[in-house]
């Protein structure tokens, strides 16, 4: 078995201002080409279809343009999941419909009793492949199937997967394959040490963190929601990253598609990188004005001037943009850099929990947790 492991598209992202869209119109026309190229049985598209829960029209028709590439490819199933950026609801539109043709959309996870993970199987001549297709979970959404504490009040988002997950009836003697848009924190490790890239959404206090053990069920786990390609745990365990840059924090790093292949139940998952050359790179060029202009590119360009002389302002932006078409900004990093790092304390003073907090002055454990939840919905519905 053959599939593709996609995620976190963010159709409809600008870059510091810059659209995208032509961009990601170029990229997702290799993943088509590949697809052309690999044959693969499936494909899976871990969450995070477009960058907003309305994406504009234009977003759409982006999407459109690729589903559209990708179902003219004979015996390919399409799988997608909804991320946290996506509307769970938008996504599911004619799910039953598109299910018939091969394409499983699925936004929302199980919610009632009677309810379970979404389920599709494919077959090789090693037998039956089961893709259990789990979207974007928020403990809230599901409180009604995996219950409540002895306070009546939501699970933590590790017990709600775990709850979730242990409500399946998996068949271990055959493949299994979970397609999940989630932070799983891998055994052993703490959230701070997850290296987390600038265009993401990180809950206060990690609160959405999941132990990456409930995995060890599947054969192979393909996840999004981490921005950066990196394993959960272990070789099988695998967050794709975006198949584009979409922060300058992420200007150097080869994105590419996992191809992912399966044979016999017990046998080791294979996994290939198919990288993917994107029409402007994200990168960021550092030095003084002159060796800086003497880089001209046409990528996406972050500039950081390392001039101690004052600069003619006006003079220095005509000049950079002309050498850099696509410049995102510029930065200075000069003799008063002591300045900057005052700044950054200062506006760690103002982390949106901390200052509720003083402002309330007593807080209870669980008032924080309720503040924390707050401010994360909040966060997620900008």
């Amino acid at each position: 078995m053959k599939f593709f492991h996609l995620s976190d598209l963010h159709i409809g992202l600008r870059l510091m201002d810059r659209d995208l869209c032509e961009d990601q119109k170029y990229i997702l026309k290799q993943v088509v080409l590949a697809a052309q190229r690999e044959k693969p049985d499936g494909i899976v598209i871990a969450g995070d279809i477009y960058d907003k829960p309305v994406p504009s029209a234009e977003a759409v028709e982006i999407f459109d343009s690729f589903i559209t590439g990708l179902a003219g490819i004979p015996g390919m199933a399409i799988m997608s999941v909804g991320g946290n950026h996506d509307s769970g609801q938008r996504v599911n539109c004619f799910r039953n419909v598109l299910s018939r043709q091969g394409m499983y959309m699925v936004g929302m996870p199980p919610q009632r009793e009677g309810e379970y993970i979404e389920k599709v199987t494919l077959e090789d001549a090693f037998g039956r492949v089961n893709f259990y297709l789990l979207p974007f979970v928020r403990p809230s959404m599901v409180r009604q199937i995996v219950g409540t504490d002895g306070d009546g009040n939501s699970l933590s988002y590790n017990d709600t997967i775990q709850k979730l997950i242990a409500r399946e009836k998996i068949d271990s003697r055959e493949r299994n394959v979970l397609v999940s848009h989630q932070f799983y924190l891998p055994v052993g490790k703490v959230a701070e040490e997850v290296e987390r890239m600038d265009s993401e959404i990180r809950t206060v206090g990690n609160i959405d963190q999941v132990s990456a053990e409930v995995l060890a069920c599947f054969d192979y786990a393909a996840l999004g929601h981490i921005h950066k390609p990196m394993k959960a745990g272990r070789e099988n365990w695998r967050y794709c990253g975006t198949p584009l840059a979409c922060s300058v924090s992420e200007a150097g790093q080869q994105k590419g598609i996992l191809m992912v292949e399966m044979g016999e139940k017990g046998e080791a998952v294979k996994t290939t990188a198919l990288p993917l050359e994107p029409l402007r790179r994200v990168c960021v060029v550092k030095g003084k004005l002159e060796e800086v202009l003497r880089q001209p590119s046409g990528d996406y360009v972050t500039v950081i001037l390392t001039d101690k002389v004052d600069l003619d302002v006006a003079d220095m932006q005509d000049r950079l943009r002309a050498a850099f078409p696509y410049l995102l900004e510029i930065r200075r990093e000069n003799a008063r850099r002591a300045d900057y790092g005052r700044k950054a304390k200062r506006e760690a003073l103002l982390d949106p929990f901390a200052l509720c907090c003083s402002f309330l002055k007593e807080t209870d454990s669980r008032e924080r947790e309720i503040l924390k939840d707050v401010i994360n919905t909040v966060r997620e519905a900008k």
